[in-house]
This record gives C-alpha cells, sequence and structure tokens, in this order.
C-alpha cells in the first residue's frame, strides 16, 4: 500500500478516536505553554504537569523568572530529566524575553531562545498562534517508521515525509492525534503489533517480526 494511502485511512481512524485534541500539557498562556513544552524533553507530560503549578505559582511570567536564581528554579523542577541544564536555559530565556518582548509568532526568534529547538517551537506555533506546524518528537518518529509512513533517519526527515501525507489544515491536531494513539493504544514495547487498530494492516511483515525479535 503506498503512503499517501496508508496515511488517509489513518487519518480516518484517528479522527474517529481523537475529534477533540486538548493540549496534554496544563497552561494559561503563550510563555507557561513555552516552558512546560522546554521542560517536557525527556520527561513524561504527566510529570510535567505535577511540576508546574508550584513552579508557575511563583513565575508565570518571564519578569518573575528572571528574579529566581538557577538554584531555586532547579530546586522546583529537580524531579524532571535534565533539570539542571533546564534551569539554566529557563533563566536565560527570561532575560531573552523581556529583551525581546515576549513570546512571538515568530520561527526565528523562538528558535533562537535558550533551550528552545525546532520541536518545541513547532508546539507553540500551533498550539498556541494555531500557526500550521507538525512537531515530531521520538514518540511520531517512532509510529511514522513502524507504520511505513517515513523511513526518515530523524525527526526532521520524518516531518518532512509526514507533512507530504496529510494537508495543512490538520497539520495542527494529527501531530497530538498520534502522540494520544501511541501511549493508549501503540506502546514502544510490549505491543502486540496484530491486535493494534493500525499496526495489524500497516506495519510492514519485516518490522513485525523485528519488534518480536526485540521483545524476546
Amino acid at each position: 500500500m503506498k503512503r499517501k494511502d496508508k496515511a488517509i485511512i489513518i487519518g480516518e481512524t484517528l479522527e474517529e478516536l481523537y475529534p477533540t485534541t486538548p493540549i496534554p500539557l496544563d497552561h494559561s498562556s503563550a510563555y507557561t505553554l513555552l516552558v512546560a513544552v522546554m521542560l517536557s524533553a525527556q520527561t513524561t507530560d504527566k510529570k510535567v504537569n505535577e511540576v508546574t503549578p508550584v513552579l508557575f505559582e511563583v513565575a508565570d511570567t518571564p519578569e518573575k523568572m528572571s528574579k529566581l536564581d538557577v538554584d531555586t528554579i532547579q530546586n522546583i523542577i529537580k524531579e524532571i530529566g535534565l533539570a539542571p541544564t533546564k534551569a539554566k536555559n529557563l533563566h536565560k530565556m527570561a532575560f531573552q524575553l523581556i529583551e525581546g518582548g515576549g513570546v512571538k509568532e515568530d520561527w526565528t526568534y523562538l528558535e533562537s531562545l535558550a533551550g528552545v529547538g525546532h520541536k518545541t517551537a513547532s508546539v507553540v506555533m500551533s498550539q498556541w498562534f494555531n500557526v500550521p506546524a507538525f512537531p515530531v518528537d521520538t514518540h511520531i518518529h517512532r509510529l511514522a517508521a513502524r507504520w511505513g509512513l517515513s523511513n526518515g533517519k530523524n525527526v526532521e526527515k520524518t516531518e518532512l515525509d509526514l507533512k507530504k501525507l496529510w494537508p495543512e489544515k490538520v497539520w495542527n491536531r494529527r501531530h497530538l492525534q498520534i502522540i494520544f494513539f501511541g501511549r493508549e493504544h501503540c506502546p514502544a514495547r510490549g505491543h502486540n503489533l496484530n491486535e493494534c487498530l493500525i499496526c495489524s494492516w500497516a506495519a510492514s511483515k519485516n518490522r513485525i517480526l523485528m519488534e518480536m525479535i526485540n521483545k524476546k
């Protein structure tokens, strides 16, 4: 089956399962969303949502964050992966945002901020500013490969492949739908591909065989 045909069926399945796509990271502003997405790298959204209420209680704006020292920030987010680095980035980014005029709908500006890569900028652009984007994290990268939608060796190539398969108008919700499906139906390990709504027909036989071998 061609990738485009697969994408159509997968899209229909995802639309049926997830007609609404709430952002899984708790936030109340463009800034708090940016911070939450930064913190989510190599950490679960659940853990981020456990930590950010305390952080945002004392620093829900760049101005407030800039008044905290790095050690204080790190202590608040210590349960988050890469906490020391993220604390330094949050502190530096606060001053950059104050100087730059806050979170703006500008790709170059967002990606110039400390600790903000293309994926983080993509989430903010798509979910806050409603700009068509297709943020690809390791989970989407994994499922795109498993389903035969991309053979990209990195998330950048996978993003380009997925953007070609679906129209811009669905990008902002499609990436969230894939994330939700991965969490609820398609885990990385211990997954029976033959019983999966999508993997049972979309995953290649060679990939199914390899995953069966890897589980042994």
